[in-house]
């Protein structure tokens, strides 16, 4: 029987393990314009490197789910934040762009600290309070903010050494995973094993439920709601930068205003999802986001594709305070997003949240690797800043649509009656 002090305990280390992790996730957000800078990389280079550590993490969430069913997550935790710490400390040593995608690969593995978070708290709570649980410990995405607002900070204060950033970012992290080990316990699934002996499910059992189609479509989701946010939280530093002119601390700053709402409610998310249903939320989320994107992809009036050799700068025809307000909005709902999809893990697969939240979070993740690299390609060779959110429009709405005929489709095999014509009645006195 677990105390609600243990509960609390277990949800507190687990979301700020979660938000130090995070922040050394997207350190490249910042660090990387500044190797940007002294490499003179493209903006195709740019997004490769900065999407490379959202690879690592996306495909680590697979395997580090399981592991989690399998072992518990207060060992996999400790030791996946140690072994992020040594390649961020590591990251310092190397001196060419490809050794930097090397390094980067290795700090990714902090990405996957989200699947273990997810099979770890959700076994201290019950159904009921498992939306608001997730979404508290989901608030950990705030780390991108920290990195936005922090990392340009460092920067100055350590007279503009990237390395020193990363340093720091390197111990925090491994202070963070000792404090974890101490002030935690194994979670009362993995405990209770122990105690009694039960045998661990095979790697194979675990991903059994992954032929679901239902497990591909909640991907989906998450490859926009928490991909796309992953994504516009890398790409934006440079997007202010390139497309308006900032300086990097300013954009840092913008950026995190995106950022932050797309953390920090997260937890409100999971409250709406437990109080309204995460059917609900997702409708809001998706409908809200088509309307954001679709007003930032509008580019600006004066441009012609034929004959671009780069994109355009300084020419965004949407004003800042209202490209910044759009980002906030879109933020907000993307938070709302990524807790409505965690909710529904575990009550459809109660005994595979780690595979299956693994499996979520790995698409999901891949969103924030493959759409950075796309927005640097796109203004590379198309020339047009705004194509970004052209992208993520599209999207949001493949997203929406599947979302909506899949509930149609669900609703048709409960409710019979709603597959035959539903004709209005004859009103009386008409009739004959």
């Amino acid at each position: 029987m677990t105390t609600p002090l243990e509960k609390r305990r277990a949800l507190t280390a687990s979301t700020l393990a979660f938000t130090v992790c995070f922040a050394v996730w997207t350190i490249f957000s910042i660090i990387g314009v500044k190797i940007k800078a002294d490499l003179g990389l493209s903006d195709t280079q740019f997004g490769v490197l900065v999407a490379t550590p959202v690879l690592t993490g996306s495909l680590s969430r697979l395997f580090l789910g399981i592991w989690t069913d399998q072992y518990g997550g207060r060992m996999v935790y400790v030791l996946q934040m140690l072994a992020t710490a040594l390649a961020a400390y590591l990251l310092t040593l190397v001196t060419t762009y490809e050794m930097f995608l090397v390094a980067a690969l290795g700090v990714g593995l902090a990405g996957g600290s989200f699947a273990v978070g997810v099979a770890y708290v959700s076994r201290w709570y019950p159904k009921e309070q498992q939306g608001t649980a997730l979404g508290i410990f989901g608030m950990g995405n705030v780390g991108a903010a920290v990195t936005n607002f922090a990392a340009p900070l460092l920067l100055v204060v350590l007279g503009g050494a990237w390395q020193s950033v990363a340093q720091v970012y390197a111990v925090t992290l491994a202070v963070t995973a000792v404090l974890f080990f101490i002030f935690t316990k194994d979670d009362p699934v993995h405990a209770s094993n122990k105690l009694t002996g039960a045998k661990h499910p095979s790697f194979v059992e675990q991903l059994e439920p992954l032929k679901n189609l239902q497990v591909w479509r909640f991907s989906l989701y998450y490859f926009f709601v928490f991909g796309a946010y992953v994504a516009l939280a890398l790409w934006l530093p440079r997007y202010y930068v390139g497309a308006y002119g900032l300086e990097l601390a300013t954009a840092g700053m913008l950026a995190a205003a995106y950022a932050l709402p797309g953390s920090i409610f997260r937890a409100f998310g999971g409250w709406l999802s437990d109080k309204y249903g995460a059917r609900a939320v997702m409708y809001w989320t998706f409908i809200a986001s088509v309307a954001c994107t679709f007003i930032m992809s509008y580019p600006a009036t004066d441009y012609t594709v034929a004959g671009i050799t780069g994109p355009l700068n300084f020419n965004i025809t949407i004003p800042l305070e209202v490209f910044v307000g759009l980002t906030i909005i879109l933020g907000f709902f993307m938070s709302l997003g990524k807790a409505a999809v965690y909710k529904h893990i575990p009550v459809y697969y109660p005994d595979h949240v780690g595979s299956v939240g693994g499996m979520v979070g790995l698409i999901g993740g891949l969103g924030g690797f493959f759409l950075p690299i796309t927005f640097g390609m796109m203004n590379d060779f198309i020339g047009v800043w705004t194509s970004c959110f052209m992208l993520l429009t599209i999207l949001v709405a493949i997203a929406l649509t599947w979302m909506h005929f899949a509930i149609r489709r669900l609703d048709k095999k409960r409710i019979p009656e709603l597959r035959g014509p539903r004709n209005l009645p004859e009103l009386e006195g008409l009739k004959g």
